[in-house]
């Protein structure tokens, strides 16, 4: 593989361990070849995993789509009273719990729209319940747009919200809401509070001892050099707490919603931005590709571009991508199918907890 100059500038450093700049990572985006990207991701990802690749046995949990806020890119989200909309009760919750009582789960996300009434008391209430039933399952959950509206219902400060939640038997935070951290940008898509409020909320959850991931929307109306500033700000927060464990780029869906004119990105961009992403964000530990927003034989391709995290088996009633055109109308997989979509990538399937502590290795 013949080498731009600059390309060879950029192995150089990462063969070194040096952190790329702003304007590598735009020639990244903008002239690097395929390939380059490729081989560079990969040895950054074997470097971190070696031939690893990991999941989690774990179900989703929406509890509502009623939503205050409107997000041009969404096609999940209702008003209470509009046709498609759902709130499960707490009694509801509790009998979905129930159903993978005695069964391998590690792992409950929970996150859904942000409603209208509902404060940190409730939402603290849910994880005490879900915790009764499964006491010895991760629960990670809510975004960071979720917490501040119930936080700010409930009148109390994001630390004390997110020590309510703690001690209710929160564990992680799943990252979601990030969109992309640009204010500029962001109203141009969303009445959602401002990127600092992800940031505060992110940060104060570190400083508890609450890890998290972290997510970016991508492929919509964001320019290259949004995607980099996002990622600095990932980046630059990691650098200061240490705690975040994933980083998940989440493709825009363009179905059922305000932006459906907007065309989707196409694979090969898929791909470019994950292996950006991966030797980008040289201080976040792994990259995950969602395999149900971007669907299995992608996911297993992102494996050649720096991805070493598939999520989980997820076998529940999430429909925020389904709703938005993805390709999984119900979404599960059985471990048999995950590891095999691993190893027919060349890779180890690696079981996982929510903190990545291995619980089972397929070899």
């Amino acid at each position: 593989m013949r080498l731009k100059p600059q390309e060879e500038k950029i192995a150089e450093k990462i063969f070194s361990g040096d952190r790329l700049t702003f304007d590598e990572g735009m020639f990244l985006y903008q002239q690097a070849s395929f390939n380059f990207l490729s081989v560079m991701a990969n040895y950054v990802k074997e470097k971190i995993s070696g031939n690893d690749v990991y999941f989690n046995i774990n179900i989703h949990i929406e509890p509502t789509n009623y939503c205050v806020y409107n997000c041009k890119f969404c096609s999940y989200a209702r008003k209470i009273g509009q046709e498609g909309g759902w709130e499960y009760s707490l009694e509801e919750i509790e009998r979905i719990a129930s159903h993978y009582k005695d069964t391998p789960i590690t792992e409950v996300h929970i996150t859904g729209g942000v409603h209208p009434r509902r404060d940190v008391y409730y939402y603290a209430e849910m994880i005490r319940r879900i915790r009764e039933i499964l006491p010895d399952v991760y629960i990670k959950a809510f975004t960071a747009i979720e917490l501040h509206f119930m936080f700010r219902k409930a009148r109390v400060s994001v630390e004390e919200g997110l020590q309510i939640l703690k001690e209710a038997g929160l564990q992680a935070l799943p990252g979601g809401g990030a969109e992309i951290l640009d204010d500029d940008l962001s109203r141009q898509l969303h009445d959602k509070p401002g990127y600092q409020t992800w940031i505060e909320i992110h940060r104060t959850a570190h400083q508890l001892g609450i890890q998290s991931n972290a997510t970016m929307l991508y492929g919509h109306i964001e320019k290259y050099q949004h995607r980099l500033i996002h990622m600095e700000r990932i980046r630059s927060l990691q650098d200061e707490t240490g705690g975040f464990n994933a980083f998940i780029p989440l493709k825009f869906r363009n179905k059922n919603n305000p932006m459906s004119d907007v065309p989707e990105v196409t694979v090969i961009e898929d791909m470019r931005n994950y292996a950006v992403s991966r030797l980008f964000l040289d201080n976040v530990p792994h990259l995950k590709a969602y395999w149900v927003n971007i669907g299995k034989k992608n996911a297993q391709l992102s494996l050649a571009f720096g991805v070493d995290d598939l999520d989980g088996t997820i076998d529940d009633t999430t429909r925020i991508y389904s709703m938005a055109g993805a390709d999984e109308d119900h979404p599960r997989m059985t471990v048999s199918e995950m590891t095999e979509l691993i190893r027919s990538a060349g890779r180890r399937p690696v079981q996982r907890d929510t903190l990545y502590k291995v619980v089972k290795i397929y070899d």
